[in-house]
């Protein structure tokens, strides 16, 4: 059995961070993923006034329940979409002027439906043109209230307005029209439990009654998208890889390209409390495949695709097209580079079988593209290149460290 220990999740790492800054107390963060976007979330943390201890096992904040300590602030996100997202709410809670601004590739990112909310809740947020980054918010606490909100283009948004909900003075309730990776939304709402606070949901609606975050010592599991790769890497090859810490009692929606995508096309999986074990077959097989709910292992899949047995379509995946690039271009542009044909339109692609030939790819500064495509040159005749390897230090700096070792653990 070969074992790969994966880093923390970034999603996971993400909202303990801003739980923590809510909490009363201190409140430890173990086996937190140490990567660019985290260390931007806690680097705004600091720049706010939190109080921060960090090792390489566990993060350590004191938390301020009446919003930041600093009475002001100006914090950089770099390309941190949910820093970018929730830090909003976090500062709107307490009173003073915050400046939130970020890299040029998340100044181009959306925002509009969040922006929007927070100024129906009466926050003073002054925004760029189209309402993007950068962001001015003159908070004076929230009184809360009631919101309409569209996050058909990401669920961070929604995430964002449920964690600030029990900072309010009169409580929040949520109307949802249209929601995307719907999973990171019960993520959120287990996280927020785990930090000794109920969200009521009915449905689209959510009500959050004003509380207090009570701090914890909080276990990040391994990432579930990260894992994603090495699930496929193991698909492709028709090799077995275990992964420990992840399994049926994650929350992380992630995990279901093993469980429900990888098995459709014909692998095993075994999957147990805390772990996920997968087996590929001899052949993958095609098939047509909705990700609206894990639209970011749709790289991934897009990597694989050319060595199903049949086409492979993913579908509903429009919000792919404002990541950190256009997922779905990027991944036709790189896939017929290496020969293979491909078709895309407004919220699909299908990917079609053939043998991938050598080239370089274009990364985008796209931490899932240069992943999704390193598992795509696996079993690429004459390998791939890539033109900007180090854009994986979004998510998973070790990345290729940990793929090498995979396939040394495999040839011995």
């Amino acid at each position: 059995m070969t074992e790969i220990y994966l880093p923390g999740s970034k999603s996971v790492t993400a909202r303990a961070l801003f739980l923590a800054a809510a909490a009363s107390g201190r409140s430890r963060i173990i086996r937190p993923l140490s990567a660019f976007d985290t260390r931007a979330f806690l680097g705004a943390l600091v720049v706010l006034g939190y109080s921060a201890a960090t090792s390489e096992e566990r993060w350590e904040i004191i938390g301020s329940p009446a919003g930041p300590p600093a009475a002001g602030g100006a914090v950089w996100c770099h390309d941190a979409a949910t820093a970018s997202r929730f830090l909003p709410g976090l500062v709107a809670a307490g009173r003073g002027t915050y400046a939130i601004d970020a890299s040029d590739q998340m100044r181009a990112r959306p925002m509009a439906p969040l922006i929007g909310a927070l100024r129906h809740l009466g926050v003073d947020v002054q925004a760029a043109a189209g309402d993007h980054l950068p962001l001015r918010i003159e908070a004076d606490g929230i009184k809360g209230g009631d919101v309409v909100l569209d996050a058909s283009v990401s669920s961070q948004f929604l995430s964002a307005l449920c964690l600030l909900g029990p900072l309010t003075s009169e409580g929040l309730r949520i109307r949802v029209t249209d929601l995307v990776s719907a999973p990171y939304i019960d993520l959120t709402i287990a996280m927020m439990e785990a930090f000794g606070v109920r969200v009521d949901r009915a449905g689209s609606e959510f009500e959050i009654r004003p509380q207090v975050y009570q701090a914890a010592d909080f276990a990040v599991e391994p990432d579930a998208s990260t894992a994603s790769y090495f699930l496929a890497a193991a698909a492709v090859t028709g090799r077995s890889v275990t992964i420990p810490g992840l399994g049926s009692g994650s929350a992380q929606g992630d995990v279901a390209f093993g469980t429900e995508v990888l098995t459709a096309m014909g692998c095993s999986i075994e999957l147990s409390e805390d772990s996920i074990t997968l087996r590929g077959p001899d052949q993958l097989r095609g098939g047509e495949f909705n990700m609206r709910d894990i639209s970011d292992t749709m790289p991934t899949l897009a990597a694989i695709a050319p060595f199903a047995d049949a086409p492979v379509t993913i579908t509903d995946v429009a919000n792919v097209r404002l990541k950190e690039c256009d997922r779905l271009d990027a991944m036709a542009v790189n896939l017929r580079s290496c020969g293979i044909r491909c078709e895309t339109g407004p919220d699909w692609i299908t990917v079609y079988p053939g043998q991938p030939n050598g080239a370089e790819i274009a990364c985008y500064n796209d931490h899932r593209i240069a992943m999704a495509c390193s598992v795509l040159g696996l079993r690429t005749a004459g390998g791939i290149t890539l033109d900007n390897p180090l854009c994986v230090a979004k998510t998973c700096p070790d990345f290729y460290a940990l793929l090498g070792d995979l396939r040394s653990a495999w040839e011995a």
